[in-house]
C-alpha cells in the first residue's frame, strides 16, 4: 500500500471459515484486522468497526490504532462479499452478515463480553442488524449514514432523494455488473468524489487500493447483491420492531457533519431505537473516518467510554 501514513506494526491480518464447505460455493470466509492496545496500557474492551461501500475494513486505517492506544481491542473485518473475504451467491441480509461477524467475534476471536460495535453506510446497517439480534453481547452501537431500509424515513428518502439514485441501479439484475465491468476503478471514485468534502482524504494510493479490491472476481456482484437485499432487509426489521419493539441497546447516530444523511438520522434512529445520541465528524461529508479521523476517534470515544462491557 503506498503512501501509508499509519501505524500497522500491532495489526494481525487473517482470514477464518465462518460456515460453509471450503472450496465449494457454500464457502463463507472472513478476513479481518486486529489491533490490541500497546503492553503498558489497559484494556478497557472491544470495538468492531464495520465499513460501507464502496470501501472495506481499509477505511478504518487512521482510527484503529488511535483506538487500540485508548485501550480498546480493535476488530476491523471484511464484510461477506467484500475485500479480501469470500464473495458467496447469497447471504447479504444483513441479519446473516451480522450473525457472520458475531460469529468471528465470539467463536473465532474468543470474545465473550460485550462489544462496542460500530458501523459507517451498509455497515450500518449490519451493525443495526448485530445489535438487535445480538443484544446481550452489545455493549453500544454507533452508526451512521445510512438510510435504515424498514424505516418509514427510509422509504421517504429512497423515493425523494435523487442522491440515491445508485439504489435503483444496485438492484437491477445483471446490468449493473455489465455496464460497470472493466470500469470500477471510475465507478467507485465516483462516490469517493461525489460524497466528500475533504478533497484530501481519499487519495490516489487509497483509490488503487479499494480499485484492486473491486476488480477481483465477484467482488461489483457482490457489492450490488448487499442492495438488492435491502428488501429483504426491510421486510426483516419491521418484523423484528412488531415483535420486540425499539432496541434497547445504548445508541449513537455518527454522521459527517457536513453530510446531507446527518438530517434524517434524528428521525429515522426515533422509529427504531428506545434511546440515542446523535454527533457529527466536523468538517466531514459521508467518508468520516477518512475526512476527520481525529473527531471519528473523540467522538466515537465520548460515547463508547460511558458504556463499559
Amino acid at each position: 500500500m503506498s503512501g501509508q501514513s499509519f501505524d500497522t506494526s500491532r495489526w494481525t491480518s487473517r482470514k477464518v471459515l465462518i460456515t460453509g464447505t471450503p472450496s465449494t460455493p457454500s464457502e463463507v470466509l472472513i478476513a479481518y484486522v486486529t489491533c490490541p492496545p500497546p503492553a503498558a496500557i489497559s484494556q478497557k474492551g472491544t470495538i468492531v468497526l464495520i465499513h460501507g461501500f464502496p470501501q472495506t475494513s481499509y477505511q478504518f486505517r487512521h482510527v484503529i490504532g488511535p483506538l487500540s492506544e485508548a485501550g480498546y481491542f480493535v476488530v476491523a473485518p471484511d464484510y461477506r462479499g467484500a475485500g479480501d473475504s469470500s464473495k458467496p451467491r447469497d447471504g447479504y441480509e444483513k441479519s446473516r452478515m451480522a450473525e457472520d461477524i458475531h460469529e468471528l467475534v465470539t467463536k473465532h476471536l474468543g470474545i465473550k463480553e460485550k462489544v462496542h460495535v460500530v458501523g459507517h453506510d451498509i455497515g450500518g446497517m449490519v451493525a443495526h442488524a448485530y445489535a438487535t439480534r445480538f443484544a446481550e453481547h452489545t455493549a453500544s452501537v454507533t452508526v451512521g449514514e445510512f438510510p435504515l431500509p424498514g424505516t418509514k424515513t427510509y422509504e421517504e428518502v429512497i423515493r425523494n432523494e435523487p442522491g440515491l439514485w445508485h439504489f435503483h441501479f444496485h438492484w437491477q439484475t445483471d446490468l449493473p455488473e455489465l455496464l460497470t465491468q472493466g470500469r470500477e476503478r471510475q465507478y467507485i471514485k465516483h462516490f469517493y468524489d461525489r460524497l466528500g468534502v475533504n478533497s484530501r482524504a481519499i487519495r490516489p494510493a487509497d483509490v488503487d487500493v479499494y480499485a484492486g479490491m473491486f476488480e477481483k472476481a465477484g467482488a461489483m456482484r457482490a457489492g450490488f447483491d448487499v442492495y438488492r437485499a435491502f428488501h429483504k432487509d426491510a421486510e426483516e426489521n419491521k418484523a423484528w420492531l412488531k415483535e420486540n419493539g425499539k432496541c434497547t441497546v445504548p445508541c449513537m447516530s455518527l454522521c459527517g457533519g457536513e453530510s446531507g444523511l446527518a438530517e434524517i438520522a434524528p428521525k429515522e434512529f426515533e422509529e427504531v431505537y428506545e434511546g440515542f445520541e446523535v454527533a457529527t465528524v466536523e468538517g466531514s461529508g459521508h467518508w468520516c473516518a477518512e475526512e476527520n479521523p481525529q473527531d471519528f476517534v473523540k467522538k466515537l470515544l465520548g460515547f463508547v467510554e460511558k458504556h463499559a462491557a
